[in-house]
This record gives structure tokens, C-alpha cells and sequence, in this order.
């Protein structure tokens, strides 16, 4: 899967069978807050949102970047990956 990352336009996504998959956060200084994770219904379950977002941790992470989970499913990717809670603000 190829992950295209737009920091100027603060989303990274991915195109599955020609449909968009997408995650969109705003920065503030430092802190990532991420606020919207789609992918379509019928591409669900096949690990598309979890590979986007850890592109996004592992951005922060190595960007020296805060992240702030606003949308559901960040906050429960990041509850259950405990490697990402020293991102977390």
C-alpha cells in the first residue's frame, strides 16, 4: 500500500480499488490533532485506517511532534498501541 502524506494540506491517504482512504488532522505549533479517519465501508477490516494512522505516529514520532487523538478511532488505535502513549498531549 502506498501512503501519500500532504503536511501543507494536513491529511495522508491511500487509493484501494480507485476509492479514497483518508486521515485528516490540523496542527497547532507542535501538536498533531487528528480529526477524521475514512475508509470506505466495503474496504473496512482489511487493516487500510491502522496503516494510515501509524504512518501518522511514525511521522510525529520522528518529527518530535505531540498528537492529540480527536476522532474515534486514533483514540483507539492509540489505546491499544500503549508504544505511541509518549505522542500523546
Amino acid at each position: 500500500m502506498t501512503i501519500n502524506h500532504n503536511p501543507s494540506a494536513c491529511f495522508c491517504e491511500t487509493f484501494i480499488e480507485a476509492k479514497r482512504c483518508v486521515v485528516e488532522y490540523q496542527m497547532d505549533g507542535t501538536t498533531m490533532r487528528i480529526t477524521h479517519t475514512f475508509v470506505p465501508y466495503e474496504l473496512r477490516g482489511r487493516g487500510v485506517a491502522a496503516a494510515l494512522i501509524t504512518y501518522l505516529l511514525e511521522y510525529a514520532s520522528t518529527n518530535s511532534l505531540h498528537v492529540q487523538p480527536l476522532c474515534a478511532y486514533a483514540k483507539g488505535f492509540m489505546e491499544r498501541h500503549p508504544q505511541y502513549n509518549t505522542l500523546r498531549v
